[in-house]
């Protein structure tokens, strides 16, 4: 499959991801539109690994390069289920304290 395919693909999951972001008030959908804008930087670095991969592997065929990207791939996603445990725990205490999930409530706690 042609790279302009997955490049595509992630564009518009991180557009809609940021769209979420921007212009709903629920943190839980906040929180599942920032792990779409994760999922779909690793697919782009999957996709550029497996691409660079290729391209290595043409030139010599006992070659591991292009498989750092599919490393780093593996830590975001250790990062990104430690985000999604720190995420719900506040967004659970936030719940049991206002009785919402609204991110406007988070503002009356300032004072």
């Amino acid at each position: 499959m042609p790279i302009q395919y997955y490049i595509t693909l992630a564009i518009v999951l991180f557009c809609i991801g940021v769209v979420g972001v921007l212009t709903r008030r629920n943190a839980i959908i906040i929180f599942m539109c920032v792990e779409l804008m994760l999922n779909a930087v690793n697919l782009m670095l999957v996709a550029f690994s497996k691409m660079h991969h290729g391209a290595a592997l043409a030139a010599n065929p006992n070659t591991i390069a292009g498989v750092e990207a599919q490393l780093f791939v593996f830590f975001i996603m250790v990062v990104a289920a430690a985000e999604v445990s720190v995420g719900l725990a506040i967004i659970v205490m936030m719940y049991r304290n206002t009785h919402s999930v609204d991110v406007n409530f988070l503002n009356r706690l300032k004072h």
